[in-house]
């Protein structure tokens, strides 16, 4: 078995690199074999789950959380067993729904829908076949995948364990050049902290993420740099006030995605929200303050 896209971490667990090198709309996936082949999350492109079907035959699609670039090809799976958080909720079954609750408002969710969804091949989800929760243990024989409920990212964001192997899949913890990503409405800096603190001291011996190669051995300098990046993101915000800005100035600048995201209105939604999470601890720490809508550092 040779592919381009597949590799052996060991002789149960491969690691499958997404298109564009695991950037989005696309993410690396994860098949376990044992008394039944496991895919972790859908985000490869529909040709290349196609391929790794015919190399492994998959039997069950676990989704680690229901960002896009999770869920991107699960349709092509979709006659297999497929399993998702228990705190994932139906809104993942309804377009319209999923954009809302991916934006925070039903009229930018359907701004989603149409410019972000539906171009990128975005199916939703059915009802699934079953959920797992924080400790949940898929036991396969080869491997004992211990599931980890991560919020912070997103509300329904998991990591896996794999007992046996020591390997650590870290998902959307994924020490990209961008940082900590935290843009629908329910991100937040404090438990995505919280989160990586959570992982970090487990028992690995390689550390695996959605959007980067994987890491043999001890990858501890990766995670105290991922954790640096909050306060980098943080002090990019302070810098960037000034004598003091809106919020709209402060988007207008764009500090996050440097006006590079495909859609305008959808990177507005998702860094104003980064935005919000960086004033809200800056003002809670004392380093801004608020005054009919402008944020003004303290002097």
């Amino acid at each position: 078995m040779t592919h381009p896209h597949i590799k052996a971490l060991t002789d149960h667990i491969y690691f499958i690199q997404s298109p564009m090198n695991g950037r989005f709309p696309f993410c690396n996936g994860f098949v376990f074999k044992g008394s039944q082949t496991i895919l972790i999350d859908a985000g490869l492109g529909d040709k290349l789950i196609q391929a790794v079907d015919q190399c492994f035959h998959i039997d069950t699609l676990v989704i680690s959380h229901s960002h896009p670039d999770h869920i991107k090809s699960w349709h092509m799976l979709k006659d297999r067993r497929l399993l998702l958080p228990l705190e994932t909720t139906d809104a993942v079954r309804d377009m319209e729904k999923l954009g809302t609750q991916y934006t925070g408002d039903p009229g930018s969710g359907r701004h989603w829908v149409k410019n972000i969804g539906k171009p990128l091949g975005i199916v939703p989800l059915r009802k699934p076949d079953q959920r797992f929760g924080d400790k949940d243990v898929f036991d396969i024989g080869t491997a004992r995948i211990q599931a980890i409920h991560t919020p912070g990212h997103y509300y329904d964001h998991y990591c896996f364990l794999d007992h046996v192997s020591g390997t650590l899949i870290t998902t959307d913890i994924d020490f990209s050049s961008f940082g900590p990503w935290y843009g629908n409405p329910c991100g937040s800096i404090k438990a995505f902290i919280d989160s990586v603190h959570r992982i970090m001291d487990l028992p690995y011996t390689r550390v695996c993420s959605s959007h980067r190669p994987p890491f043999e051995g001890d990858a501890s300098h990766h995670f105290t740099a991922f954790l640096q990046a909050f306060d980098r993101q943080k002090s990019e915000i302070l810098e960037c006030l000034g004598q003091g800005k809106t919020l709209a100035d402060i988007l207008a600048l764009s500090p996050f995605y440097h006006n590079k995201f495909m859609d305008l209105t959808v990177q507005n939604v998702f860094e104003g929200n980064m935005v919000r999470e960086n004033l809200a601890l800056l003002m809670e720490e004392g380093h801004v303050i608020e005054d009919k809508g402008w944020f003004i550092p303290r002097k």
